[in-house]
């Protein structure tokens, strides 16, 4: 029986990271907001590793947080161990990881959810949609309930259709035994919308007290601990050991001699799995010549004895997990709580959005995290800001907000799945930064928390003390490439000391700072005039100088890439019609509509020769346009 539930501005279907996000970002905005979960109990799951960040994926959560999103607050509550990684490398890839609390993790970001204005949080599942004129006009969950919307964001995760399977078992669910969201997709089939199938997975979890961490290497916290968010100061806490240890030739042997039971090999799963986060199994086909694998044991929470075992994830049956889990040193007794699983799951082809992640063939249709393609809660985290923001700029009627390459490592993901697809589980990494010396996650807020307060995220507060930072930084730097050094035989000693050459003649302190051997705090002792600033400012001071050099060759980049995105492609065009570019090219850019030259340029199959072409019929097109007025 149908009826009548109310109306409002935004719904969001789904309420893992990609969800809250945006769900919050839209109240917050001024929308009257619903979001659905299946179960209010896995509002911000963590299924997999409960961790945020890690290798790019920091600068992400980073950048979320200048924004004015929630994710980077939300860890800063619920961590148990924090660590910064890739430090013995340029700042440029470094990246804060924190394991977090699971259920805590959950806990406040439902109670933020529940405490945020303008914003309803419900339990049920939205089985159809509907469409009036191209244009998203209402939803309905299972129960009848119909809600007019203006704008509908789909955060499904890996829900729609999921489907487990360990070894020969297979089973239609979602994550942690919760139930899968089969009509929706069969909904967005009948709208027209193509579904392909992807599969990612998680390992066992071992209880604690059968471990024996005597036979594994110690992996502690950082001693000074650090903020995701650049609005927080966490205080120092007792960190909880994380553990590793490694696979065996005995491991592999098991999984060989079972590779006949194992649902992927045996290709009972259809879905693609992500080629950066392989199984147990996968790995130990593909690197056939490796003797052995790492093993993370890392925990789920502070009030329970599970384990998780960070690179084991697989499909085999259960019987042969424990088997090969019993041959890892400190395993050998190791007790399953869960055991390891696929899940395979229904996604769209990410080409088939607008930057804006609106759906190119329904109006109001927005689509944020696993949906489109990607994996991990902070690729999702991100999309979600932006598929909230970008619902609400469509509402107002206002342009939507699209980050470029050179903004942040949000803008090259959305950019990569939305210009070039992806045939497999999109994941973030450094590597795919063009102009990473600039996207640093220490600068994330000096690179949006501009934006983040002209959209309406950020607080005049924050904004204020943004301003206050920044202002810092720039009359330190300032200040250090006036001040000058004299070679005096008190200075070229201390100089001598920390491992540096003495100067001959009078050098300006930015210059000592660009030496590898000197730092900000070690030159306090010959600077007695500097003022007093807060770790981060002083960092980006360092880096900022020291770095200073291939800091302007990547901004030198950066303005010939902006020249390209400048020159706007109108959404009228008629590629068809265009002689001189290849039929490929022609086939690609009537599909995929590009924003801008610079975003044609990235697509597979458009050669820089087509894209001359496009130049040329650009400015043909002015030039008659003008002729005409």
């Amino acid at each position: 029986m149908e009826y009548q539930a109310g109306e409002y501005d935004v719904a969001v279907v789904g309420a893992g990271h990609a969800g809250c996000e945006a769900a919050l970002a839209a109240a917050r905005l001024g929308m009257k907001t619903l979001i659905f979960s299946i179960s209010l109990e896995n509002i911000a799951n963590m299924p997999c590793n409960p961790h945020i960040g890690g290798s790019s994926k920091g600068h992400l959560v980073r950048e979320i947080d200048a924004l004015g999103g929630e994710m980077g607050k939300n860890i800063d509550k619920s961590m148990i161990q924090v660590k910064m990684l890739n430090t013995s490398k340029g700042p440029a890839v470094h990246s804060l990881r924190a394991q977090a609390d699971r259920k805590k993790y959950q806990r406040e970001m439902k109670h933020t959810l529940e405490l945020q204005e303008n914003l309803e949080v419900k339990q049920g599942e939205i089985v159809d949609i509907f469409v009036e004129n191209g244009a998203v006009k209402a939803i309905k969950t299972s129960v009848g309930a119909i809600y007019k919307i203006k704008a509908l964001i789909l955060a499904t995760g890996t829900y729609l259709k999921g489907k487990i399977f360990i070894g020969e078992y297979s089973q239609e669910s979602g994550p942690d035994g919760v139930s899968a969201a089969n009509e929706l997709s069969n909904c967005l089939k009948r709208l027209g919308i193509n579904l392909v199938r992807f599969k990612t997975g998680t390992p066992a979890r071992i209880n604690r007290r059968s471990i024996d961490f005597s036979k594994m290497e110690v992996q502690k916290g950082d001693a000074e601990i650090q903020a995701f968010s650049f609005d927080d100061d966490v205080k120092p806490f007792n960190q909880i050991d994380c553990y590793l240890t490694y696979t065996t030739k005995e491991t592999h042997d098991i999984i060989r001699q079972n590779l006949h039971r194992s649902p992927l090999y045996a290709g009972k799963i259809e879905g693609t799995g992500p080629r950066y986060c392989p199984s147990i199994e996968d790995k130990v086909v593909r690197f056939s010549d490796k003797p052995r694998h790492q093993a993370f044991v890392e925990p789920v929470g502070l009030d329970t004895e599970e384990m998780y075992i960070q690179g084991m994830s697989s499909s085999l049956p259960e019987d042969v997990q424990i088997a090969l889990y019993h041959t890892i040193p400190g395993l050998e007794k190791a007790e399953f709580t869960r055991p390891a699983y696929a899940i395979e799951y229904d996604c769209i082809n990410p080409s088939d959005l607008k930057l804006s992640l609106e759906y190119k063939g329904i109006e109001g249709l927005f689509m944020a995290g696993q949906i489109n393609g990607t994996s991990g809660y902070e690729e999702a985290a991100c999309q979600g800001l932006m598929a909230g923001i970008n619902a609400v700029q469509k509402i107002k009627g206002e342009e939507p907000l699209i980050l470029d390459r050179t903004q942040g490592y949000i803008g090259v993901l959305i950019d990569d799945i939305v210009t070039k697809g992806t045939n497999e589980p999109y994941r973030m990494m450094t590597s795919r930064a063009e102009y990473r010396l600039l996207l640093r996650q220490d600068n994330a807020d000096l690179r949006l928390t501009e934006i983040g307060y002209k959209i309406g995220l950020i607080s005049q507060e924050r904004y204020n003390r943004f301003l206050e930072k920044k202002a810092h930084i720039e009359n330190e730097i300032k200040r250090l490439k006036e001040t000058t050094v004299k070679p005096t035989n008190e200075v070229n000693e201390y100089l001598m000391q920390i491992g540096t050459t003495p100067i001959q003649t009078g050098t300006k302190m930015a210059e000592l700072l660009k030496r590898t051997e000197v730092t900000y705090k070690n030159l306090e002792q010959i600077d007695s005039d500097r003022e007093q600033l807060t770790k981060q400012e002083a960092d980006e001071v360092e880096i900022q100088i020291k770095y200073e050099g291939y800091i302007k060759l990547q901004e030198q980049q950066v303005e010939k890439f902006k020249k390209l995105e400048e020159k706007i492609l109108p959404q009228d065009i008629d590629y068809e019609q265009i002689k001189g570019i290849r039929i490929e090219a022609r086939q690609k850019l009537e599909k995929l509509r590009p924003h801008s030259i610079g975003q044609a340029s990235r697509i597979s199959g458009v050669s820089p020769a087509d894209i001359s072409v496009l130049l040329i019929y650009l400015q043909t097109r002015g030039e008659e346009n003008k002729s005409k007025k």
